[in-house]
């Protein structure tokens, strides 16, 4: 446990233990759990995900806010209590300090778990989809991309969420310095579907390389983080045009609404998974389980590495 961190932080015993021997470690965020799936596949799918990392040889640190504390590792009973309460906030930057002054729970967001991560000392976090620049609207920028530049941290991802304008999201990565990698890909993934057609900046085809890239860069004196692009599994991936055709039908209606700002991301989603019939959320599940593999074996080969703390 590193001796400076700030007591809003509460480090579990698993996790406290793992950055002690210097074992493996894999972030987990919460705001899946809390507002990204419905019942009861949120509480199931944190389950999953948890015991996937555990037989992949590391430790989960699923983080969120709780009872005014940022939680590193959490309990059962900690999912449980997320998974299952209403009243829980959605956990970024801009509103971390309030929810810790005031005593509140939450789950994370992107943002708030890579900085909550990088600060814990954990290398490695497994998500779903990044956030990026919406689309129609270049000033609505996701808190997810400066996060990305500002913290070394080993992000897996199955790409952008595809409601989001993905050629200017990856100008946005490149212009703040975030290397795209496509893990036995050479396209960008477009979340539901394996390929967005836009290409990446290398493909890596073993997670020691992306281990080997992650030591480089850091090593060079950049601070940010290494995006991992790791497309959903072949058999849950959707078909492109017709996720195409449901995203931008789901865009209008929400534009019919004047829904905007942070409603607008679940409202798509959740017209997505209609349109779908249900087959959105299969691939997205199945893409959250995919990332865990790959994050607990890219945590195995940095482990074993000397880092350079940053």
């Amino acid at each position: 446990m590193n001796p400076k961190l700030p007591d809003v932080y509460h480090l579990s015993s698993e996790v406290a233990f793992a950055l002690t021997r210097g074992t493996p470690l894999v972030a987990l965020e919460s705001a899946v759990i809390t507002h990204g799936l419905p019942r009861p596949h949120n509480l199931e799918l944190a389950r999953e995900m948890e015991n996937l990392i555990r037989a992949g040889g590391a430790t989960p640190a699923t983080i969120a806010l709780l009872r005014g504390k940022m939680a590193v590792g959490l309990s059962d009973e900690d999912l449980l209590s997320l998974a299952q309460n209403d009243e829980v906030t959605k956990v970024s930057l801009r509103n971390m300090g309030i929810g810790l002054a005031r005593g509140l729970s939450g789950g994370t967001t992107v943002a708030a778990t890579l900085f909550t991560a990088h600060h814990s000392g954990i290398k490695v976090f497994a998500t779903g989809g990044i956030g990026g620049i919406h689309r129609g609207n270049a000033f609505d920028v996701s808190a997810d991309l400066n996060a990305l530049a500002e913290h070394p941290v080993v992000v897996v991802c199955a790409g952008a969420k595809a409601i989001l304008d993905l050629p200017a999201t990856l100008e946005a990565l490149e212009t703040r310095g975030v290397p795209v990698i496509g893990f036995g890909t050479d396209d960008f993934p477009a979340f539901y579907s394996r390929s967005s057609g836009l290409p990446v900046d290398c493909r890596v085809d073993d997670p020691a390389e992306v281990a080997a890239i992650a030591r480089a860069h850091w090593k060079a004196g950049h601070h940010g983080a290494i995006l991992v692009g790791n497309p959903v599994p072949e058999r849950d991936a959707l078909d492109p045009e017709l996720i195409g055709s449901a995203i931008k039908a789901a865009i209008v209606e929400a534009e019919l609404k004047c829904i905007s700002g942070a409603a607008l991301t679940p409202f798509l989603l959740e017209q997505v998974n209609r349109v779908s019939a249900g087959k959105s959320m299969q691939a997205n599940l199945a893409l959250l389980r995919n990332n865990a593999k790959l994050a607990a074996r890219i945590a195995a080969h940095l482990s074993s590495s000397n880092l350079v703390t940053l």
